[in-house]
């Protein structure tokens, strides 16, 4: 693999709906350039950029897979992102790496949802969008309808720079509008196009349409008007430029047709991106976050500043060990140098530079600012982190993902599955930054939280087969609360007298409601040495391993306050044991007077639905017990905003699934404790206490 440097690089995600053919697209790009020997198919695992053992067995991608294409004098990295709900966190975190989009889109179904999520986190970052219609050679491919689809969603700017010759399976070509030539393929074939003229029925429309772009591209430029009231068009050599600013700046979205699994147009789109799409040496400064000043460090993409590298990506390979994959922003990256982690403040040393085929590494001396590539072994860097020259630091914002939007329970089925558990999940956490692992401290529970059912699914298996851990997964326990809704004023008086020292502590407390998240306050309200001070603590402590335990169900008790006015003591018999006694006998008496009452966890949700879903979702939520709290529409897709208890959710992500045919996706986060509806609370307290019973069996 030849060194190229920042004017001769373009950095691109492939992003869209899944099933959009994005991993067949660079495999055709691969044959195409003679980067493969063979075309690498979805459907029988031999495709370059999917080739994780789950990918394979689900035909799908899950992970970014990388690869890089020589086209002429460049070098294009193509990083192939994943389509479905559940995995598209992955675009976002790569789009800060990328110079440029290409939005595939499928030539029957048009934009989709993820189509639109992704071009929105495109949109946050002002990021180039080309987009590719694929699979033009399917049953029920049309053109006109997928553009309009597409100005539709993404407004007047999509602007098609091809037509396509033929459609279904007697696509043949492509026109090009640029240059206003034709070029036909075998389907399957070598991917070369012939170049010849226009198909005399595509003349005019084809020259409506070469028309159409150049007003669009002379708009708001004064030079090119004149020369296209002028000339009646824009010289080639004039458009060219243009274009390439127009779609850099944003201004124009153009629209390709090709058939990847064809063959078809990609030598084109490749052609295409070389002459139109931004050149990483193109991209502006990076900026950093503030240092102790306040200020800002930037870095141009360029070889004259000091070299810096951000980690995109991180892959546990289990020959390799923990591959971290990572753009260099600017400098130049020798094989062998050594840089300072900023983020951990330790040094790594780059030995083995490579560059990724897909799994396939090969091995290059250097990376100059612009270009990714892998290197293996570090010893503590994680994605998100910034390298560098240890003179100039700067270290580069890490991605925000959104917060998990399910959880699951996690057990070993064995003992000896409890070892490789901890072991196997912090591996796949490196990887995988919407993974999350944690202990709930009041179920006791260990619990795992992803995207969605079939994100912890692939977690399970990629755990069994890659660690040989088998796990069992299981809806997680409410973490219920109680709390009280009257008051009380009790004493609790803690007497026992036998041989030698007695014990004797008495307290006098009253117990009023605080409100929700007031958690436990403690008054200290004694006058005169009623109690001595010494002995203050120890009523607060047995009061509060009370409220742990709880009273209904066993649940811990919140949002109330004691105020600890009154008691008595004895000069003996009295100590920090006694007087904790007291504390709980006060508990147990307050209790059973202050109305006690269950509380559970409401989380704030977020759905978001194509319109047609909005009714059956709505309904759906006021069986839940859920509240709408607002609603908004954006590009065809509902939003509906809605508070619902977590208990009524633990479900949600396959019963979305199944009433949206997958189209609907949703987050959802703690937001507050509400009371229980009565009529629900017996047998909460039912369940919980049979479920303590069994416990106290056990340990008998």
């Amino acid at each position: 693999m030849k060194v190229y440097e920042g004017a001769n690089l373009r950095n691109l995600a492939l992003i869209g709906h899944g099933h959009a053919g994005k991993t067949t697209l660079v495999s055709a790009m691969l044959q195409t350039a003679g980067a493969t020997q063979r075309f690498g198919h979805v459907d029988d695992g031999t495709a370059t950029t999917d080739y994780d053992e789950e990918e394979i067995a689900r035909k799908m991608s899950i992970s970014t897979g990388l690869a890089c294409v020589e086209w002429g004098k460049t070098k294009l990295n193509l990083l192939d992102t994943p389509g479905f709900n559940m995995f598209v966190h992955e675009v976002k975190m790569v789009l800060p790496v990328v110079d440029a989009a290409l939005v595939v889109v499928d030539g029957v179904a048009g934009v989709e949802v993820v189509t639109e999520r992704v071009w929105g986190y495109c949109e946050e970052i002002s990021l180039p969008r080309m987009i590719v219609v694929n699979r033009m050679d399917r049953e029920r491919a049309d053109a006109t309808r997928v553009l309009e689809s597409l100005i539709k969603a993404f407004g007047r700017a999509v602007t098609p720079l091809q037509l396509p010759i033929g459609s279904e399976k007697s696509l043949s070509g492509i026109v090009d509008l640029v240059r206003m030539k034709a070029y036909t393929y075998e389907m399957g074939g070598s991917g070369k196009g012939k170049e010849g003229p226009i198909p005399a029925n595509m003349a005019d429309a084809a020259k409506e349409a070469h028309e159409k772009l150049v007003e669009l591209v002379a708009e708001g430029k004064d030079e090119l008007m004149e020369k296209y009231f002028e000339q009646g068009t824009i010289p080639e050599e004039d458009l060219v430029p243009a274009l390439h600013e127009a779609i850099r700046e944003d201004k124009l979205f153009p629209v390709l047709f090709t058939s990847g699994l064809g063959n078809i147009g990609v030598d084109e789109l490749m052609d295409f991106i070389v002459d139109y799409t931004p050149a990483a040496s193109e991209h502006h400064a990076v900026t950093g976050q503030p240092d102790s000043n306040g200020t800002p460090a930037a870095r141009k993409i360029t070889d004259n500043e000091p070299a810096s590298v951000f980690v995109f990506k991180t892959v546990s390979d289990a020959f390799a060990g923990r591959i971290s994959y990572f753009k260099v922003f600017s400098g130049v990256l020798k094989n062998d140098g050594t840089l300072q982690n900023f983020n951990r403040n330790t040094a790594e040393k780059f030995a083995h530079i490579w560059v990724m085929q897909g799994k396939q590494t090969i091995p290059i001396q250097e990376l100059h600012a612009g270009d990714i590539g892998a290197v293996a072994k570090l010893k503590e860097t994680l994605t998100g982190d910034t390298l560098g020259d240890k003179s100039a630091p700067i270290q580069y914002p890490a991605v925000k993902l959104p917060d998990p939007a399910i959880t699951f329970a996690i057990e070993p089925k064995t003992r000896s599955d409890e070892d490789k558990l901890g072991v196997g999940l912090h591996k796949l956490m490196e990887e995988d930054a919407m993974l999350r692992f944690f202990r709930d401290p009041q179920t006791k529970e260990f619990l795992i939280a992803g995207t969605g059912q079939q994100h912890i699914e692939v977690v399970v298996s990629k755990m069994k087969k890659r660690y040989h851990a088998e796990v069992v997964l299981k809806a997680p326990k409410v973490p219920y609360r109680e709390t009280i809704r009257g008051k009380a004023d009790v004493q609790g008086r803690h007497k026992k007298q036998t041989g030698g020292h007695g014990q004797y502590g008495d307290c006098k407390i009253k117990v009023e409601p605080l409100p929700r998240g007031g958690d436990f306050e403690f008054v200290n309200d004694i006058f005169g040495g009623a109690i001595p001070k010494n002995y203050i603590a120890p009523v607060e402590k047995g009061i509060k391993d009370a409220a742990v335990r709880g009273y209904l169900a066993g649940f811990p008790m919140v949002d109330f306050r004691v105020i600890l006015y009154d008691g008595s003591y004895h000069d003996v018999d009295s100590n920090d044991l006694s007087f904790q006694m007291a504390g709980r006998i006060a508990f147990k008496k307050a209790m059973e007077v202050a109305k006690p009452t269950l509380l559970e966890p409401i989380m704030n949700v977020e759905i978001t639905v194509p319109d047609e879903f909005a009714g059956t979702i709505m309904g759906d939520l006021n069986s839940r017990r859920g509240r709408i709290q607002g609603m908004d529409n954006k590009g065809g897709n509902t939003i509906v905003k809605a508070e619902a208890p977590m208990a009524e959710m633990l479900t949600y992500g396959a019963d979305l699934t199944s009433m949206t045919q997958g189209r609907g996706s949703f987050n959802m986060e703690m937001h507050h404790y509400d009371i229980v509806p009565a009529q629900l609370q017996e047998k909460i307290i039912e369940k919980a206490k049979a479920e303590r019973g069994e416990v106290k069996e056990e340990e008998e």
